[in-house]
């Protein structure tokens, strides 16, 4: 018998505001070698889209992510997301709980981008372009820790409905959105945002978007003028927002910095108020392991059901 939490169990059980601190947690056990993990393996259908096996191992559990992205599903009215988290005892191998892994993305999606944002950041305004199921979680996040953002979509409508469900405002352009102080992008990653010259000095960006290979948010020529951040170093190498950068040779392994390591207070962040800074998520599977733990410690209370298998 294992615990089934479908999309909306999953997110009674964990908040926003309890995600980012759950994510914070497992940045932090990560870079301290306390949780590990492979790096994800992708299974490719293109252009129809991919197929994700995400292990991790940490806190007493282990678990395996079997997710999807196809972007072309919303026209066909589906989620660009699905697919299922498994999270065992460590110990005994046993399957102790069933996840949606949709839900799960979106809680731990918005909690790193909102968790690069404050860490990296220098304050000021603050947007979130893109508000699909990721987009609207960043916002929600936000919203969460009492931090006002604007939204941006090329939706107006469901701009419209996110900044009406966390209290946000809508910007006037995208143009206006992507000059913010700080930014979150959560786009599909097929238009560059943010050309040649564009970043402001001080100016945060949150790249969300880029999460696999040939997705791109960010010109080579910005990353390379910022003071550039990552989730995992292995990952964003070889298949997120970075990867360009690197096979053109204009980034190396000492140009970026981990996120987990300055959160854990061994590398540091930003180093002025009018550095560039930008943080490449690839998505990690111990950010699915925050919070499908957190989940797992609220199923009590919850009264969460049982699969019998």
């Amino acid at each position: 018998m294992a615990l089934f939490f479908n999309r909306d169990a999953v997110e009674r059980a964990v908040s926003p505001a309890e995600a980012y601190e759950a994510v914070r947690e497992g940045f932090v056990a990560f870079a301290r070698r306390e949780w590990t993990m492979q790096p994800k393996l992708y299974v490719t259908n293109y252009p129809a889209g991919d197929f994700r096996a995400m292990p991790a191992l940490g806190g007493g559990y282990a678990l395996l992510k079997w997710v999807t992205s196809f972007p072309g599903n919303p026209a066909r009215g589906l989620p660009t997301v699905t697919g299922l988290v498994l999270l065992s005892d460590a110990e005994t191998g046993v399957l102790e709980a069933v996840l949606d892994a949709g839900a799960v993305t979106s809680l731990r999606t918005g909690a790193a981008a909102v968790l690069a944002a404050s860490t990296l950041g220098a304050g000021g305004s603050i947007s979130v372009v893109g508000c699909g199921v990721n987009g609207a979680a960043a916002a929600r996040t936000f919203g969460a820790l009492g931090l006002a953002a604007s939204v941006w979509d090329v939706d107006a409508d469901r701009a419209a409905a996110v900044a009406d469900e966390v209290g946000a405002t809508v910007a006037s352009s995208r143009e206006e959105a992507l000059a913010a102080d700080v930014v979150v992008t959560v786009t599909p990653g097929r238009e560059i945002l943010f050309p040649a010259g564009s970043l402001r000095p001080g100016q945060h960006v949150s790249l969300m978007g880029a999460d696999g290979p040939g997705k791109a948010e960010i010109a080579v020529e910005e990353i390379a003028r910022a003071h550039a951040f990552c989730d995992d170093w292995e990952q964003a190498s070889h298949g997120g927002e970075l990867a360009a950068a690197v096979g053109a040779g204009a980034l190396a392994r000492s140009d970026v910095t981990e996120l987990g390591q300055v959160l854990a207070g061994d590398a540091e962040g930003r180093r002025s108020g009018d550095e560039i800074t930008l943080f490449d998520s690839t998505g990690l599977a111990i950010q699915d392991l925050a919070i499908a733990r957190a989940a797992l410690a609220k199923a009590g209370e919850l009264g969460v059901p049982t699969l019998e298998l």
